[in-house]
């Protein structure tokens, strides 16, 4: 075995192969994280040298094999994902540099993405979870909108032209935000009165922009501007109450907060999937329409497509899908065993929870909190 000092240790170093205290003590399972409270640890115990047939890794390696894998999602599918968020990144880094926007791309969006996007929505939820980089801030949240509230507009059986409508909504739902100043948008801090209101003015601008620079339905541009209207009457910038406010705008409510949720932002990290929809649950009437959650959860599962949970016997695995009307056990491939070794794709497997009894998961993680998986 290689020597390795622990002083040289560094939270957030990996190892490509278990690590050791001592012959018989384990410090760390293979590909899982040595965080700063294990040094502490090893230096109270005046251990000096740790032992391990493998060499230091690179956290993100293994971040970047948990999101490669998505279960059923085909290449195709990832490819239209990449290639819509990529038209959608230049619109909105258009708009925010206020170079004019291009109607052709949302055209193009729609014309060549929505149809593929729309007919395997199921597996396309599964993509939302990524925290894909673009340029604009507001691309990823486009497109992860789109596909959540496309999602909950097939369950509740929206006819074609209002689920397009809908779609395009979702898109630009936030389209808005490009005309507040960045120095508000990228404050970490409280904001103030003011600035709190210039935010709440953004549903106004989108509005403006859908219809008028856009040329975009009145239909489309009422969605939008109505999207932060609440179930109780709180919402801006009509105070509309329960079924005042248009389904689809109580749609993408649900789905733009679910996915706010899930996206890092400038004042927090994000939150993982289970942890957002049980927020998004303990709602209790006050921002959004019961029915459509309880459509949204049987889209999404508890734990959504995408998740990264532990599982009763110490293995991490991710949701690959859910079974509709039974959200506590659905499909997880397993990506680490329980004895700690991370498995190359010829090895891992699938688990359904729904006929596998004895199985269930123990707990949801963030992918940055495998450390804790072993």
């Amino acid at each position: 075995m290689k020597k390795y000092k622990v002083s040289e240790l560094q939270d957030g170093m990996q190892f490509s192969a278990p690590v050791y205290i001592d012959e018989e003590s384990l410090l760390v399972p293979e590909g899982v994280v040595i965080r700063e409270k294990d040094i502490e640890r090893l230096k109270r115990w005046e251990v000096e040298v740790v032992t391990s047939d493998g060499s230091p890794i690179i956290e993100q390696d293994f971040q970047q094999q948990i999101s490669s894998i998505d279960g059923n999602i085909g290449k195709k599918l990832l490819q239209l994902y990449s290639d819509a968020l990529t038209i959608a990144d230049q619109f909105y880094v258009d708009a925010e540099q206020g170079s004019g926007l291009d109607a052709g791309a949302v055209d193009e969006l729609m014309a060549s993405y929505y149809p593929a996007l729309r007919d395997s929505v199921d597996d396309a939820m599964g993509l939302t979870f990524r925290q894909s980089k673009t340029e604009s801030r507001y691309a990823g949240g486009a497109i992860n909108c789109m596909i959540l509230s496309m999602a909950i507009g097939q369950r509740i059986n929206l006819p074609g032209h209002r689920l397009m409508n809908l779609a395009l909504a979702a898109f630009l739902h936030d389209i808005g935000m490009t005309r507040i100043p960045r120095a508000i948008v990228e404050k970490k801090e409280r904001l103030t009165e003011d600035e709190m209101k210039a935010v709440m003015a953004h549903p106004i601008h989108s509005y403006r922009i859908i219809t008028k620079e856009l040329g975009l339905s009145e239909e489309v541009g009422r969605i939008v501007l109505l999207h932060h209207e609440r179930w109780d009457g709180k919402g801006y910038p009509k105070g509309l109450t329960g079924k005042e406010i248009p389904v689809a705008s109580r749609i993408i409510s649900v789905a733009d907060a679910y996915e706010a949720m899930i996206r890092d932002r400038p004042y927090r990290g994000s939150m993982i999937g289970y942890k957002a929809v049980r927020q998004v649950l303990n709602d209790n009437g006050r921002r959004y329409d019961s029915d459509i959650l309880k459509v949204f959860i049987k889209s999404m599962g508890v734990y959504p497509p995408g998740s990264v949970v532990i599982l009763q016997d110490g293995s991490v695995g991710k949701v690959i899908r859910n079974h509709r009307d039974v959200p506590l056990r659905p499909v997880v491939r397993v990506l680490v065993n329980s004895d700690g070794e991370r498995l190359v794709s010829g090895r891992q497997r699938e688990v359904d929870l729904l006929v596998t009894p004895d199985a269930f998961i123990a707990r949801a993680v963030h992918p940055r909190e495998l450390e804790n998986a072993s």
